[in-house]
């Protein structure tokens, strides 16, 4: 833990306004017209396009998220980006999985003297289809409480340690003691983290309870994985890759502290002491019999990669890249009498700006030493899978990606005066995030709404967890008033517009900020393609020790 506790106030020391003055940075004369040439009305106009109803709210695999795919590809072409997909071209393939429970599904509670619980489904609890295997089953399956579920032991904190789960269904909620830092507690909060590690510990199946009143999810309309080139499970949130995992379901707070008083457990107590970082594991004197048969829609989806070639005779055979997600919700429930979920923020806006970086790029005599990659990306609002599928088989040499700079809805609605460098402060890429900002008079920030999980809410993670260092710039605190609450402001903005039909181009757009945003994250990038060395997870860093080595 004192590792963490000292990489937070690093963290805090780097971004100081002391810290953020030294080492100016310079910019060559070509690069300052090239970047003094960014239009706002250029950025409104991809927004513009990308969210317009005809694209129908760009959902993975949907006719309208095809269009989205050909006008990226078209810019790229404009601007004489070359292709860096597959097989000399734009694209890269994603297969997605949408997994469906073939009838109902079976489940059936018991405590140690074999008395059935009365359940109700979609109530007190949900089976999950699998994404891999068609019949799944479980008799008289264990259960295991298993706290948060998480083990790292390099933390000081293993729910599973001492605790027998071979066979077992692991009942977890979600969450981490509130002595790991804000990132490293999201971190350990990832689905795939956790059920990777309930079936490396011998579970048969992970079980996910609420800890509040709140309505089940529903899967009617099913849920998605990635599968890789064998035709097998790469990527899901419900299935742990490579195993032969029997169950994954959700129950109710109800139905958890039922479980818990079966082994005598007060909920109350076993969530004061996992909260406080003092692991309540147990086994619970309850078993579970399910069974569930699953059925498949097999989708092609595409991520769009282009690049310009580096000019250094070595270091252009590595990459620096710049990533949006290109895909929004689709069409769903009316609000307000409109269906069509337009994403012009999320994320219209972080792929325009991808676009006129690469523009910026175009206009370069000279490129920067290292290539720089254009990744826009399938399925991020279906759980970060074409990120996901990227940063794990990328259209490049993976050991060659040196970071990713990942823009998804800057939230472009009032002035940019400052900045949070999500991820940043966890790698050498802190410096040249903190020569960009003062550079652009950008106040840089920690972040105001660290409980919202962000840094594993977008794709800049899936590169993270395959070792590669990332970030994404989102809006700071601080305003033209002073007054320094715009976190408060975006909350309410949020509130009616976030995946909603609202956020269209019609709502509340600065695309002054949208150009000063753009040339803050070309800074960055430069920065890196341009640096000798390759950016590096920084001394003892969690992110860096789990996934840093490739």
């Amino acid at each position: 833990m004192k590792n963490f506790l000292l990489v937070s106030a690093a963290a805090a020391l780097l971004l100081s306004p002391r810290a953020q003055a030294q080492a100016p940075l310079t910019v060559p004369a070509p690069v300052k017209q090239a970047l003094d040439q960014v239009q706002p009305a250029d950025i409104k106009a991809h927004i513009a396009y990308l969210a317009d109803d005809k694209l129908q709210g760009r959902k993975a695999g949907t006719p309208g998220y095809q269009m989205a795919v050909d006008y990226v590809t078209k810019q790229l072409k404009d601007l004489g980006a070359q292709p860096a997909g597959e097989g000399g071209t734009y694209i890269q393939k994603v297969r997605l999985r949408r997994a469906f429970l073939k009838g109902d599904a079976t489940f059936a509670a018991r405590d140690a003297n074999g008395t059935a619980m009365p359940l109700t489904a979609g109530q007190d609890y949900v089976v999950y289809p699998s994404p891999e295997l068609p019949a799944t089953s479980v008799t008289n399956a264990p259960l295991a409480f298993a706290g948060y579920g998480i083990s790292a032991p390099e933390l000081g904190y293993d729910d599973y340690k001492g605790l027998d789960v071979k066979g077992k269904i692991v009942v977890i909620v979600r969450g981490a003691p509130r002595t790991f830092a804000s990132t490293v507690a999201s971190a350990s909060q990832d689905l795939a983290g956790l059920l990777k590690a309930a079936v490396q510990h011998g579970a048969v199946g992970l079980m996910l309870a609420s800890t509040h009143a709140t309505p089940l999810a529903s899967i009617k309309t099913g849920t998605y994985s990635v599968l890789g080139p064998n035709g097998k499970v790469a990527v899901s949130r419900t299935f742990a890759a490579g195993s032969k995992q029997q169950f994954y379901g959700a129950v109710s707070a109800a139905t958890l502290q039922r479980f818990l008083q079966t082994a005598a457990l007060d909920t109350a107590q076993v969530f004061a002491s996992i909260k406080s970082g003092k692991p309540a594991s147990a086994a619970l004197k309850t078993t579970v019999t399910a069974s569930a048969q699953s059925t498949y829609q097999d989708i092609e989806s595409y991520n769009v990669v282009g690049k310009f070639t580096g000019s250094d005779a070595k270091l252009k055979d590595e990459y620096v890249v710049h990533s949006a997600h290109l895909d929004h919700l689709g069409i769903t429930a009316p609000v307000k009498g409109d269906s069509i979920n337009n994403g012009a923020h999320d994320n219209a806006s972080g792929v325009s700006c991808v676009l006129e970086i690469a523009k910026i790029y175009s206009k370069l005599k000279e490129k920067p030493k290292r290539t720089m990659l254009f990744v826009f990306m399938t399925g991020e609002e279906l759980g970060l899978l074409g990120s996901a599928a990227f940063a794990a088989n990328p259209t490049v040499p993976k050991a060659n990606i040196v970071a990713d700079v990942n823009m998804d809805m800057p939230t472009l609605i009032a002035p940019l005066l400052s900045v949070v460098a999500l991820g940043a402060p966890h790698s050498s890429l802190i410096e040249p995030v903190k020569k960009a900002a003062a550079y652009m008079n950008v106040t840089l920030e920690q972040d105001p709404e660290p409980e919202q999980n962000r840094f594993i809410r977008s794709d800049q993670y899936s590169f993270v967890t395959t070792g590669i260092p990332a970030l994404h710039i989102k809006y700071g605190n601080k305003t033209a008033d002073g007054k320094n609450n715009l976190s408060e402001e975006v909350q309410k903005w949020r509130a009616v517009t976030y995946h909603k039909p609202q956020d269209d181009i019609n709502g509340q757009f600065d695309f002054e900020a949208g150009k000063k945003y753009v040339q803050l994250c070309f800074l960055i990038g430069y920065q890196v393609a341009n640096n000798p060395a390759r950016p590096t997870w920084n001394k003892g860093d969690f992110f860096g020790q789990r996934y840093g080595s490739r």
